[in-house]
């Protein structure tokens, strides 16, 4: 589901600023931006997205700005001297003729500001309820999507109760039908040359004919997923639940398609058809949802 949320503050002269975006995904899949030096917080920080949602691709950036003295680097003198002799020392080259730039950029000669574990601690103090309170930002607004998500859902899952309906009210009258058929057929047949059918014959053909296009169990279990599936639309838990639908909304499509394999009767198979069609909107639906 896709959502959005920032947080920003100040903790001992350090500016934060904390971002977090999501969009659909089937699975959780999380990227964490920070600051090289706050690496080591990434750990920590990509845990508390999970506590808080289960599917979606969500990706948090973390920016810094320090606005004090503590920010500055230290140079080390003993490194930076050590550079300067062995520069001298090169035939032909003056070390006037080195920036100061280039130097203090060479390995070893700016050192990072304060104990960096000092650093770090004062970083998680910091970000902790920046990140809860981007979070809860960016849930409420996939919470609001969600009730949009929902009502979507419920509208396709009463189309097909509505038909699924109509076909159990033709289902019986299918085998009747065909009964009624194959006697006229063969009543035609058998007038040709006057003999008289065999009833028994018949029965037995309207039985076997029966028994293929019966579809009580395959309708009794789509009707099953339907009240399933609204249960969980009607759920008032936090569990996550989008993958329960996903799951539902392939067998709605495999019980679909059973009755399908089975109907022969065309007014079956055009609501058949548009319950399919509902189903599909249904799995694509039930991916955005957790």
């Amino acid at each position: 589901m896709t959502g959005f949320g920032d947080a920003s503050g100040s903790h001992e002269g350090s500016v934060y600023s904390v971002e977090v975006r999501s969009v659909n995904n089937k699975y959780l899949k999380t990227t964490v931006r920070v600051p090289e030096r706050l690496q080591s917080l990434e750990p920590e920080l990509e845990q508390m997205i999970r506590s808080k949602v289960s599917r979606g691709s969500v990706v948090i950036t973390v920016g810094v700005s320090e606005q004090n003295e503590k920010a500055a680097f230290t140079i080390n003198q003993g490194a930076l001297s050590s550079y300067a002799t062995q520069i001298a020392a090169v035939k032909g080259c003056e070390v006037g003729d080195v920036h100061v730039e280039q130097l203090v950029n060479l390995p070893g000669v700016l050192l990072p500001p304060g104990d960096e574990e000092s650093r770090l601690q004062h970083a998680r103090s910091a970000l902790k309820p920046l990140v809860e309170l981007a979070m809860e930002h960016l849930v409420s607004m996939r919470t609001r999507e969600g009730s949009a998500l929902k009502s979507d859902l419920a509208s396709h899952l009463e189309f097909i109760d509505v038909r699924l309906k109509q076909i159990t009210e033709i289902a019986p009258t299918v085998a009747v039908d065909y009964e009624k058929r194959l006697k006229t057929r063969m009543d035609s047949m058998m007038s040709e040359f006057d003999v008289q059918a065999d009833q028994a014959e018949i029965i037995r053909e309207v039985a076997v004919y029966a028994e293929k296009t019966d579809i009580a169990e395959e309708i009794a279990r789509l009707g099953e997923h339907l009240v399933h599936f609204n249960e969980l639309l009607e759920n008032t838990d936090d569990r996550p639940m989008g993958r329960t639908m996903d799951f539902l909304s392939q067998e709605l499509l495999r019980e679909a398609n059973t009755i399908a394999s089975k109907s022969p009767d065309a007014t079956m198979s055009r609501l058949i058809v548009e319950i399919k069609g509902a189903i599909d909107r249904i799995k694509e639906q039930v991916q955005n949802a957790e």
